[in-house]
């Protein structure tokens, strides 16, 4: 399965969604879009394929969103693509695409939803939390 991840390694959410994939036993294409941000076409896709609005696929945590006065609800959706797109900190992360959908994983475990039911036995993510049993199944 053709799987692609818009991927920061600092990002522990985007690091368990990465080892979740790869639980899953594919190996994905990594895209680092802080040094390879998408171009305004794919982002804008990335968005709406995700069901999100341009607003929701934004990262205000760690990043100069409130600076730079993302948070006035006049902004347009070009506006606020035009700041991602400059300053790519401000997407959120990660975005996974697969042939079955495209996702914000956040929470990470949001991934298996586009994911085959592949699964290598137990996942447990960096903060101790249980999210696949020993037979690879959700724990809900």
């Amino acid at each position: 399965m053709d799987v692609t991840i818009y991927h920061n390694p600092d990002c522990g959410t985007s690091r368990n969604t990465l080892a979740m994939i790869r639980n899953s036993g594919i190996e994905p294409t990594i895209i680092d879009y802080l040094q390879d941000p998408p171009d305004r076409e794919k982002l804008a896709k990335m968005i709406a394929d995700a069901g999100l609005t341009v607003r929701q696929a934004i990262r205000e945590k760690g990043t100069p969103y409130v600076d730079l006065g993302l948070d006035n609800p006049a902004l347009t959706d070009d506006q606020l693509l035009d700041a991602m797109l400059k300053d790519p900190i401000l997407i959120n992360r990660p975005f996974v695409i697969t042939p079955l959908g495209t996702r914000l994983s956040r929470p990470s475990e949001a991934v298996l939803d586009i994911l085959p039911d592949t699964h290598k036995g137990a996942f447990i993510k960096e903060d101790g939390e249980k999210v696949l049993d020993a037979e690879g199944k959700r724990i809900v």
